[in-house]
């Protein structure tokens, strides 16, 4: 009897196909063309350091993804909230299409791993790195609309960024601001925010605190409340407002 051991053992995929895999795996999309999605994920830097004058860095797939993502985003919020304004649509874009959501979901997906950088970028923190995982993130939506359509894109952007505006609007008055604030300061590299008492008034039963957040010795927010929790969550709220404004002009 002859095995046919071909059957039996099934050869492992390449090292770099395996790993396109993988993320196939984690966005719940598989490429038709897989050129697209090596692209989405080549940094500049690469290029550069390999001499591949001929391979496309993610840029312009960047750039398709922010409009794609951007024209999904507010058609959403068109039909979910029919009596707002025009004005505070465009905030609830902005807290969505913005650094901090787009690295957070990228981090989730640990889109770092599988980017393509120059030995430098590297080792400068670059998998790490808010705007690069955003602007990856950002160039994939892209790479997935040249590929599937705005069908495909919807299917991604639902799953992951749309779940993302629940957590941010569905639940204010629970959400972890302290937490989203500690999670962006780390992946810049500022290590842990430090909150600060700045003044305590009122009676026992009723008193309000004032307490700031502070980042690398600088201010980035203050919050008041009914107690210290209250205040150490606006605070924290404030501070990534500030941040989101510096890094989004």
């Amino acid at each position: 009897m002859k095995f046919k051991w071909f059957s039996i053992f099934k050869k492992s995929p390449p090292p770099e196909e395996a790993c396109l895999q993988k993320l196939q795996r984690k966005i719940g999309y598989n490429f038709t063309n897989l050129q697209l999605l090596k692209e989405a994920l080549t940094h500049k830097s690469y290029i550069k350091s390999n001499n591949c004058p001929n391979l496309d860095s993610n840029e312009r797939l960047e750039f398709l993804g922010d409009s794609i993502l951007g024209l999904v985003i507010c058609e959403f919020l068109y039909k979910k909230f029919p009596d707002k304004s025009e004005g505070d649509l465009t905030k609830l874009k902005a807290g969505l299409v913005n650094e901090a959501t787009l690295s957070h979901i990228g981090r989730n997906l640990g889109l770092g791993e599988f980017l393509y950088l120059s030995p430098d970028e590297e080792k400068s923190g670059g998998r790490e790195r808010p705007s690069l995982v955003a602007d990856g993130y950002e160039a994939l939506i892209g790479a997935v609309y040249l590929d599937g359509g705005l069908e495909a894109v919807n299917r991604l952007i639902g799953s992951q960024i749309l779940t993302r505006f629940r957590e941010l609007t569905d639940d204010k008055q629970n959400f972890n601001y302290k937490g989203e604030l500690l999670e962006y300061l780390q992946a810049l590299g500022w290590g842990m925010p430090e909150y600060q008492v700045e003044e305590v008034v009122g009676p026992d039963h009723q008193k309000r605190f004032t307490i700031s957040a502070l980042a690398k010795g600088e201010k980035l927010g203050v919050g008041e409340g009914a107690s210290k929790k209250e205040a150490e969550q606006k605070a924290a709220k404030m501070a990534l407002e500030k941040l989101l404004e510096h890094r989004n002009p």
